[in-house]
């Protein structure tokens, strides 16, 4: 059923092509980025660029101007045959990788679109791509379940890591490039050695999907968000749940042989919610500060170490599929159902 409604969610926005762009307070927007919802993004490595991709199968290459908070499209690379579900650059930005509905990572020059290398394998859509830190390898995750690996040198694939129960929606390396991590609508997060190639532990305790996965600056935590609308953080080297963010707080009942009031939770001690479905994940290049974004539009910017927003706003288009920082971490750009692209300043 989760499935279905994600395929049936990328056919209305290919269809529908909506065109109402809603006004952003203190937002620099960029009307019709897309011609349909915008599902990915991605910064260069230097800062400079920013790719998106689209579910009218197109991936937009934008100039950043960080004195002003603006995007200004400089190009278009063409060549899926569907929707693209993500995109990212290798360690120097020379190389783009993108994934699809039609299946396929394609391999591209992001100064001109030129194709290099195209990766077939995967039998469903490619949900998640990758590059490893040191560029030598490139990671999928996939409808079709399976999380494998790839050498972007040649195309080839290395291995079949192994699959999740259902659609593997996200997959990333550790900063270090030792480990690997996958998400997948089977409510789990699984960890992989990549020099072994192999499965190491699979970490359980979201209730639903999960939906977005990264690890921390210091290799040592994995940070999971999950539509049970919860930010769990993991122990990389046991597997165990470190720290569970977004938690509604629970009133206390009355005992039941006791006549006495319910007892509201305390507002200092109550953990801050999540108010809709998270789908975007990111942290600053500085490591301090980690974004969420929410169907319903909600957009935070958390500090892992109190367990508290630092931002919290409810932008006016929902669907924020995506998000990421800008270089400067002075703002943050989200992807939307609505086809536009949103830069939102923190206020730093």
């Amino acid at each position: 059923m989760y499935r279905a409604c994600r395929l049936l969610l990328s056919l209305v926005a290919l269809f529908t092509a909506l065109t109402v762009v809603y006004a952003q307070p203190k937002a620099s927007e960029v009307v019709k980025a897309h011609d349909a919802i915008v599902y990915s993004l991605a910064f260069s490595p230097d800062g400079k660029t920013l790719a998106s991709g689209g579910f009218d199968g197109l991936i937009h290459l934008w100039d950043y101007d960080a004195a002003k908070g603006e995007l200004k499209k400089k190009s278009t690379i063409k060549g899926h045959t569907g929707a693209v579900y993500c995109v990212a650059f290798n360690k120097d930005g020379t190389v783009l990788a993108s994934s699809s509905l039609d299946k396929t990572i394609r391999l591209c020059t992001p100064t001109d679109g030129k194709l290099l290398k195209e990766l077939k394998g995967h039998t469903d859509i490619v949900e998640s791509v990758v590059f490893s830190p040191d560029g030598k390898l490139l990671a999928s995750a996939s409808a079709d379940k399976s999380v494998r690996l790839w050498n972007p040198a040649d195309g080839k694939e290395v291995k079949n890591l192994g699959s999740h129960a259902r659609s593997a929606y996200s997959v990333v390396f550790s900063p270090d490039g030792k480990l690997l991590a996958s998400a997948g609508a089977d409510k789990m997060v699984k960890l992989y050695e990549v020099a072994g190639q192999k499965m190491l532990k699979e970490l359980k305790g979201h209730e639903d999907p999960v939906t977005g996965v990264v690890f921390t600056p210091d290799n040592k935590s994995v940070v999971s968000i999950s539509h049970d609308r919860t930010i769990r953080i993991w122990d990389v080297a046991d597997g165990k749940e470190k720290k569970k963010l977004g938690t509604a707080p629970v009133a206390t009942p009355p005992a039941k042989d006791k006549k006495e009031p319910v007892v509201p939770p305390s507002k200092d001690k109550a953990p801050e919610e999540i108010e809709d479905d998270p789908y975007g994940i990111a942290f600053s290049r500085d490591g301090k500060y980690l974004a969420t974004s929410g169907y319903g539009g909600w957009l935070k910017v958390w500090d892992l170490n109190t367990g508290k927003t630092t931002f919290s706003q409810k932008l006016k288009t929902f669907g924020a599929y995506c998000v990421t920082f800008t270089p400067d971490g002075k703002a943050v750009v989200t992807g939307h159902d609505n086809k536009s692209i949103l830069v939102t300043p923190l206020g730093k």
